[in-house]
């Protein structure tokens, strides 16, 4: 297999993973409708929200492994000179675009926090960690998971930036971010507004 074909393969794999609907599977499975309860949303937070934090804690992990295994794979291959590490990005980005827009729910998903948390778990253990301090000391605050979210989403491109961290990581990390933060427009809205849901 060339490096191309292995490449693109890659990403469309990670696409793929990332656009499972573990949420509304989760939810289905407990006869409710995810998308219609709540915010809507897909994602860990509205899943705690409808159905308790236990449920939401396992869609949380669940999301990140969604992230998490397209990039330790791409990861690999990167480090053994199979594929160019500038794949690492836009395989990874893949897995977040597939959980944000998901082909099997006419592309309208989730926010991408919790698959991009698995993705930089992998790539960027330290700066991760660092983000989800923030992301916790925000959360205990104010107890509104979009504030740390936002927060957590921007100090991973910050720090990423300050450490000198490779081209294609920073690039991954803001893209990121944007994306993380147009799809929290609502919220951003909510809040401006005091009228943000609580969890």
């Amino acid at each position: 297999m060339t490096a191309i074909a292995l490449s693109a393969g890659m990403v469309v794999v990670a696409y793929f993973l990332g656009s499972i609907p573990t949420g509304v599977l989760i939810a289905r499975s407990r006869d409710v409708d995810l998308r219609q309860r709540g915010s809507g949303n897909i994602g860990a937070t509205n899943v705690a929200r409808t159905l308790g934090k236990r449920l939401g804690a396992m869609v949380l992990v669940l999301d990140a492994l969604k992230g998490a295994v397209p990039a330790l794979a791409v990861s690999q291959l990167a480090a053994r000179g199979e594929i160019d590490p500038f794949v690492v990005t836009v395989a990874c980005f893949a897995a977040i675009g597939g959980h944000c827009f998901p082909v099997w729910l006419g592309f309208r998903g989730g926010k991408g926090v919790a698959t991009a948390l698995g993705i930089f778990l992998v790539v960027d253990p330290m700066v991760t960690a660092i983000a989800a301090g923030v992301f916790l000391v925000l959360y205990k605050a104010f107890h509104i998971a979009s504030i740390g979210s936002m927060a957590a989403a921007l100090t991973v491109p910050i720090l990423q930036w300050i450490l000198g961290r490779p081209d294609e990581l920073v690039t991954l990390s803001i893209a990121t971010a944007l994306l993380i933060l147009f799809n929290h427009r609502g919220n951003i809205l909510r809040l401006v507004r005091r009228r943000e849901h609580r969890v």
